[in-house]
């Protein structure tokens, strides 16, 4: 495998508890198994050497590669044009029929096909487990392998005959047009039974479940909007990343992608972030998912009514999928990082911040719909009260932020608005459903952050609200203060803001998350524009009624989308996509700023043409 291929050169595949990145040169080069946060399998995407790989690929060098998702499916279809055929490999991890059990067994599989001439393809599959910390050993058998390490047992199944490179796998298989092959990866505990073995017919029964799955389940989208394809594949995206046994999205499927390569900026996103979740989960229920809203709720009640984080808050920034709160961060120092971006970090050192917003995205999510309010029920709603009951006592305090700051608490502008929209969140529902809470006190308490944001966080020689209280720094998080109902989106002081913006964190309709000069976050290095932010500042120019503008940012983003429209955290200088990839954030952002460019633009057009 010569080089590394772009973050952004790879498609997704996914079970619901698992997934994989396939690059576009037929390898799977990142997979973790039995579920998102557990040690990887491969990860040649984070090591070349020490990593490990899935590949097939033709064995010419003159190759065009062309890779597509099957119309609003997670199936992957990756085409090798050859002067001397054309082939396929079709890739598809298909959904358990209950795919809230949790389970060891994961079914990677892999079908080969030429649909043009004869192709050659060369197969290689080398384990690397533990993060390439653990030894295996190979059983092999004609075209049966398992692979044997700590804890985990992997099976290869194929229709061709496999040969052992020392305790690894490869084979050479050549096909005719019209002519397939299938090898099918699955993990299961030590000892367990082994899959029985690869046939035509299960192949294409697995194929069309899978299709029938994705195909059902996003019928149940609501949008019909101008941005229909995209859309489709960010919820998709978006479902990929819940762990189905509890419910748990989680922020991205890979760790230790770099926001600047050769920087320190390396984070591991397969954890639950409050924020993330509550954010998704509200874009879900907007696009008629109640179910996974519902699944999501019921995770974080346990949550809250579990035993206290060690910082002795309500809750965790973050938590594991399974809602466990160890998520210490070690070094995997014999990893050499992506491109050299080292360190590689897995765990994430965050979890034991303060950051005071998490308790608005959660209020944020859980008030928004009607039919989750409902399904919420009495006791619900008593976790809601004495939130917010501790909430206001405990809003007017410096944090670290939305973005996760490792150089010292500040009174962040962002936090102190998103501690107001809990509270006026809760104070909503409880009158709209009239339910016993301390609304005096919560009113006052709602009043007295948002006197505070507009005479601390506003700047009068900035002529914008900043950061936090005292700096002169612009934040791209309060893109969010007129999205959340803070203030008008179309009030002087936010269109100022909005200005202020545009001339120091836009380029380009990318919009940077801060100046990290002006703002020290306690880390060396730079980023790229963020993605999140990108969107949400089209939504931000949707509802100020500047729509040329936001359009025209919605159209040049989305030619950063790669080339089965995903987006990663990051984009860099050159275009190139950066960070964790796919990120929750981006899509749910994505989805967020469609529909409100829609809903504004239908605006615009009844009012140029009212009804007769």
């Amino acid at each position: 495998m010569p080089g590394y291929p772009p973050i952004a050169d790879h498609g997704l595949i996914g079970d619901l508890q698992s997934a994989a990145l396939v690059s576009a040169r037929g390898a799977v080069d990142w997979f973790c198994a039995p579920r998102f946060d557990s040690p990887s399998i491969f990860a040649s995407l984070l090591d070349q050497e020490r990593g490990g790989h899935f590949t097939i690929a033709p064995v010419l060098d003159d190759v065009t590669v062309r890779q597509l998702y099957l119309p609003d499916t997670a199936v992957l279809i990756t085409r090798f044009l050859t002067p001397e055929g054309v082939g396929e490999v079709v890739d598809f991890m298909p959904v358990a029929e209950r795919p809230d059990e949790a389970s060891d067994r994961h079914r990677l599989v892999r079908v080969l096909r030429v649909v043009r001439g004869t192709l050659a393809f060369e197969v290689e599959c080398r384990p690397r487990f533990d993060y390439g910390r653990a030894e295996h050993t190979l059983t092999l058998d004609g075209g049966s392998a398992t692979f044997h390490a700590p804890g985990l047992d992997m099976h290869l199944r194929s229709s061709v005959p496999l040969d052992a490179d020392g305790q690894d796998v490869r084979a050479t298989v050549t096909l005719r047009q019209g002519e397939r092959a299938g090898i099918v990866l699955e993990t299961a505990s030590p000892g367990a039974s082994a899959p029985g073995p690869v046939t035509a017919p299960t192949l294409e029964e697995e194929l069309r479940e899978t299709h029938a799955y994705w195909h059902g389940w996003i019928r149940r989208c609501r949008y019909r909007g101008r941005w229909q394809q995209m859309v489709n594949r960010s919820a998709i995206t978006l479902k990929l990343l819940i762990y189905a046994p509890t419910g748990a999205p989680i922020a991205a499927p890979t760790m230790g992608l770099p926001e600047q390569v050769g920087g320190e900026r390396n984070w591991d996103y397969r954890y639950t972030w409050i924020r993330d979740a509550s954010l998704s989960v509200r874009v879900l229920l907007d696009l008629g998912y109640i179910d996974e809203a519902d699944a999501f709720r019921r995770w974080l009640g346990a949550r809250f009514h579990g035993p206290r984080p060690r910082n002795g808050e309500p809750m965790q920034i973050m938590y594991r999928i399974d809602g466990d709160t160890e998520l210490s961060e070690e070094i995997l120092d014999h990893l050499s990082g992506y491109r050299d971006s080292a360190p590689v970090r897995a765990g994430n050192g965050a979890v034991d911040q303060l950051q005071l917003d998490i308790y608005g995205e959660f209020a944020y999510a859980m008030t928004h719909s009607s039919d989750l309010a409902e399904v919420a029920g009495y006791e619900g709603w008593k976790g809601i009260s004495t939130l917010l009951d501790w909430l206001a006592d405990h809003w007017d305090r410096p944090d670290e932020g939305i973005w996760e700051t490792r150089g010292g608490r500040q009174d962040f502008t962002y936090s102190r608005m998103m501690c107001w929209v809990a509270l006026d969140r809760g104070i909503r529902l409880a009158t709209e459903y009239a339910r016993p809470a301390d609304l005096p006190r919560w009113i006052a308490q709602r009043d007295a952050i948002l006197v505070q944001v507009m005479e601390r966080g506003w700047n009068p020689d900035r002529q914008a609200f900043v950061q936090h209280y005292g700096s002169e720094v612009l934040d791209a998080s309060l893109l969010l203060m007129p999205l959340v109902g803070f203030i008008s989106p179309k009030a002087p002081s936010w269109l100022a803001t909005l200005d202020a913006m545009d001339r120091e964190l836009v380029t380009d309709s990318l919009v940077y998350r801060y100046n990290p000069e002006a703002s020290p976050d306690g880390l060396r290095g730079s980023e790229g524009t963020f993605s999140l932010c990108s969107f949400l500042y089209v939504e931000a120019l949707a509802r100020a009624g500047r729509l040329d503008q936001a359009r025209y940012a919605m159209d040049k983003m989305l030619t950063y989308a790669n080339h089965v429209g995903l987006f990663a955290e990051e984009i860099g200088p050159t275009g190139e996509q950066l960070g964790n990839f796919p990120q929750a954030f981006t899509h749910l952002a994505l989805i967020t700023a469609a529909m409100a460019l829609d809903e504004e633009l239908d605006r615009a057009a009844e009012a140029w043409n009212p009804p007769r």
